[in-house]
């Protein structure tokens, strides 16, 4: 199981993080605003994390003769979309603290932006500029940096991984062709 965990988590990983790296030119010459950042971010995420039905037919049919359980696919999901966040957010750590160091101000500014054109009231907008400073303060901490960002992916990584368990726990779905 640890080998197809590998494999995959670390492949769903790369996919997720080289879209974030990929992405990240047309962040700085604003043809990607937050908004669609986050459409291409979570549909990658998507596309990413499809990994785990692989991974799980995979240990299915070649370690287990074409049956798994419920808990079983659900825990070598779940490894996966762990191993892949994992990824992710090293991903972001990296560029964080290189290439995307000014990335919350920027979307603290667009957001602002935002609110001005669609006639929020000064207190309002205050009201953001206090919580984005307040968010602003415990970003700094790398550990809850590092946090946030898992908790960005592994929602959808627990999803996809109850999606295929409920799917692949049936040995008449996409069975083994071994047979």
């Amino acid at each position: 199981m640890k080998r197809i965990v590998l494999i995959f988590g670390s492949i769903a990983g790369v996919i997720v993080g080289g879209m974030f790296l990929a992405t990240w030119p047309l962040h700085e010459n604003g043809t990607l605003n937050p908004e669609n950042g986050m459409l291409v971010g979570y549909t990658t995420m998507v596309i990413a994390l499809s990994l785990i039905f692989f991974g799980v037919k995979s240990y299915r049919d070649n370690q287990l003769s074409g049956i798994i359980s419920f808990g079983r696919a659900l825990v070598v999901g779940l490894w996966i979309s762990f191993v892949a966040a994992i990824i992710y957010a090293l991903t972001w750590e990296i560029m964080h603290n290189t290439i995307a160091s000014d990335y919350l101000k920027e979307w603290a500014d667009y957001s602002i932006e935002k609110m001005t054109k669609a006639g929020a009231s000064a207190e309002e907008i205050m009201a953001e500029k206090k919580e984005m400073a307040d968010m602003f303060e415990w970003y700094k901490n790398p550990l809850l940096r590092f946090g946030m960002t898992m908790a960005e992916i592994l929602p959808v990584g627990i999803l996809i991984s109850l999606l295929c368990a409920t799917l692949l726990r049936k040995k008449e779905f996409l069975p083994s062709e071994s047979k």
